[in-house]
């Protein structure tokens, strides 16, 4: 034990004018890559911050704003070893660096296409948190952005994982990006009906429907076809998106139920 703790001592002091030299520098070096490290924790966390407000989606702020830190300390890293004299290092580990992202990139093209395309909706997103889309024939309400897809829950209740890429690469319906979406049904009238007192009976029995917008967006009944058992009118009517109270279809029920019995009550014939 002796022995070995002198030979430690001896190792110290035939290197001590060297110790002494690099000294200096280590100290500069752990400065500066304190430094670099207290600035990424702070451009972090006002990225963070700025993202989740601009996105609305704290998934994906704190991922971006995690990579804008990751790239200040490699940064420093490479800023570190240039100040010690390792120009070297950095060259192979660049060099290196790149022809990793090559073959990565090129192995996993879909999964970077779709995270890219993630990155690409957060800063210029044709939707939001609650809205109602249609792609590729799917449609529901948007539940969460991912880095890699979309989640949308369909009216079945059925979850559907939408892959980002498909979404910029597909054209996509937003039905409720202003607030309001136009919804329809269909009703037979018999031959012979008075067909204007029957579209003014439905207008009126459409506005005692709770959900049913008013004014500009009041309901409107027309005349959409005739066939050899009935005039079919339709009824278009809005709902405000915003508030989902009463829902869409729960609305469209009460809607065709209030309009079908005012009729009845009125001595008008339906048909199909």
């Amino acid at each position: 034990m002796e022995s070995f703790v002198g030979d430690i001592q001896s190792q110290v002091l035939d290197n001590y004018d060297t110790l002494v030299a690099i000294t200096p520098r280590l100290i500069i070096a752990v400065v500066l890559l304190l430094i670099f490290w207290f600035l990424g924790y702070y451009v972090k966390k006002l990225a963070n911050k700025r993202l989740e407000k601009n996105m609305n989606d704290s998934l994906l702020a704190n991922f971006l704003a995690g990579l804008v830190r990751g790239v200040i300390l490699l940064l420093g890293i490479l800023f570190v070893l240039r100040f010690w004299g390792f120009t070297g290092v950095v060259t192979s580990v660049l060099t290196g660096a790149g022809i990793s992202a090559f073959i990565i990139g090129f192995a996993l093209k879909d999964i970077g296409e779709n995270f890219l395309a993630g990155i690409l909706l957060a800063f210029k997103r044709p939707f939001k948190i609650g809205d109602v889309i249609e792609i590729t024939g799917m449609k529901g309400r948007v539940i969460k952005l991912n880095l890699r897809d979309t989640q949308i829950k369909t009216e079945d209740g059925k979850d559907v994982y939408m892959p980002n890429g498909s979404i910029v690469k597909n054209p996509l319906i937003n039905f409720t990006i202003d607030g309001f979406i136009r919804n329809q049904f269909d009703i037979g009238l018999d031959h012979g009906s008075d067909y204007p007192a029957a579209i003014l009976l439905m207008e009126k029995s459409m506005l005692q429907v709770k959900g049913v917008l008013k004014g500009e967006r009041a309901p409107m009944v027309v005349v959409k076809e005739i066939t050899n058992n009935a005039i079919i009118v339709t009824t278009f009517y809005w709902v405000n998106t915003f508030t989902r109270v009463p829902g869409y279809n729960r609305v469209k029920s009460q809607a065709i139920v209030e309009v079908v019995q005012a009729l009845e009550k009125a001595g008008f014939n339906l048909k199909r």
